[in-house]
This record gives C-alpha cells, sequence and structure tokens, in this order.
C-alpha cells in the first residue's frame, strides 16, 4: 500500500509517501509545496491543488492521510490554513482516495510514543523509522510522520 501524508498549510504544505508491506513501512519521496505569499489567495489555492495532483499522478497512491487543523491565537492565519487544508482533503477525495485525519497529538503519539514531542524527537523517529530518508523540511517531515500514523492506525480502521 502506497500513502501519501499531507501537512497543509497555505504558505508550505508538505507531503510524504511511503509504502507499507505489512509492518514494514519505506520511504518514496517527500517534499514541500510552496506558495508566494505575494499571489492572491485563490491563485496560491490553485498552484496547492495542481502540484498535489501532480504527485497523485506520479506516486499513485491507495490512501491520504492530513493532519488535521490547530487553531491558533490569529484567526485569519486558521481560516488561511482551513482553507489550504480544504483544497487538500477536495484533492485527495477527488481521486477517490481513502483519506485519513489525524490531530497532531495522535501523530506524535504514533511516531514517538508521546503526544507532546517536539518537531526535533518527531524527525529523529522518522529517520530510524524510514532508514536513509532526506527530509526535504520541517513540513516535509510532519507529512510522513502523519502517513506513518496513517499506516499504525489505518489499519485498525480498514474493515469497519
Amino acid at each position: 500500500m502506497i500513502i501519501l501524508g499531507l501537512d497543509p498549510g497555505l504558505g508550505t504544505t508538505g507531503w510524504g509517501v511511503i509504502s507499507v508491506d505489512g509492518n514494514r513501512l519505506s520511504h518514496i519521496a517527500n517534499g514541500q509545496i510552496k506558495t508566494d505569499p505575494k499571489m492572491q489567495l485563490a491563485s496560491r489555492l490553485l498552484k496547492i491543488d495542481l502540484e498535489l495532483t501532480d504527485l497523485m499522478l506520479e506516486y499513485k497512491p491507495d490512501a491520504a492521510a492530513v493532519e488535521e487543523v490547530f487553531v491558533n491565537s490569529n484567526p485569519q492565519s486558521t481560516l488561511k490554513l482551513g482553507q489550504a487544508r480544504g483544497v487538500v482533503l477536495l484533492g485527495a477525495s477527488r481521486s477517490g482516495l481513502e483519506v485519513g485525519e489525524y490531530a497532531a497529538r495522535a501523530v506524535k503519539k504514533s511516531v514517538v510514543g508521546v503526544g507532546k514531542a517536539d518537531k526535533d524527537q518527531v524527525q529523529a523517529m522518522i529517520k530510524i523509522l524510514l532508514p536513509g530518508v532526506k527530509l526535504a523540511g520541517e513540513d516535509a517531515a510532519d507529512a510522513l510522520a502523519v502517513a506513518i500514523t496513517h499506516a499504525h492506525m489505518g489499519a485498525h480502521h480498514r474493515g469497519r
């Protein structure tokens, strides 16, 4: 099974692709979709959608996993993050993929074993779980963590 993990953001949407064979996880690719803050909102959302479509055509995932939005202190930032997340959810769903959604705490607990793990701990565990991985950045690492979480937790949800 190929899983596409996504960490949505308007400025940077991280993505990571893993292969799951039983309990064995393998890294396929990871990266970031970056948008220019000077572009109009609609154009930035379109860029995320187009690049996500290209990723799905290239890697042909069987499932997608998306990190849930956390509410931060700036309502405008939260709204923009929600719009980017909506584009990501729509793009994955439009492709007919099963889409798992996971809270950040659940992702950290799944990958590190502790829901309050910091980014360095998450990245260190990703390098252990996916030997030889070269991370394209924090957002790509978070996306791989979401994909790993889906591999761990998604198996419990399939068949329901």
